[in-house]
């Protein structure tokens, strides 16, 4: 099925859409700076720009969009497929999903470790600061007793 707008309506759409600082994205810097972290944005020397980047503890949170990037999770509405134009959608779409699985890849043989939170979960607020705060804090160290 072809596209349902106009090629000008359509490339007027896609010119409002963000690629960062994103609703979702400020909602996950807001509530991570609140509890008491402190982070850079976007740093193009990371593979995928990373939404938030904690240089000390070598780790990255990447905030995303259901759609752009295909969340898989099958109870997500926001991840549906258009129903016009999948010529052109399925491709783009898949190859979102190829580059940020290379990313990931690329970022943990780097030596970072990396946290992906999804659209849907940040606006239905599906425990993400504890999400966060477990992310982020090492694990208390164990004692070791010497006998």
């Amino acid at each position: 099925m072809a596209d349902t707008v106009t090629r000008k309506r359509r490339s007027e759409i896609m010119s409002n859409i963000r690629g960062k600082d994103t609703k979702p994205e400020m909602i996950v810097r807001r509530l991570t700076h609140a509890m008491g972290y402190r982070y850079r944005i976007h740093r193009t020397d990371l593979p995928g720009k990373p939404d938030l980047v904690f240089p000390g503890r070598r780790k990255v949170i990447f905030v995303h969009g259901c759609f752009w990037h295909r969340h898989e999770d099958p109870a997500c509405a926001k991840a549906r497929l258009p129903k016009s134009n999948q010529d052109y959608w399925l491709p783009k779409l898949e190859r979102n999903m190829v580059r940020d699985a290379d990313h990931l890849t690329t970022l943990q043989l780097m030596g970072w470790d990396v946290l992906v939170l999804w659209e849907c979960e940040i606006e239905k607020d599906t425990g993400i600061a504890e999400r966060i705060r477990q992310f982020l804090d090492p694990p208390p160290a164990t004692q070791e007793t010497s006998q």
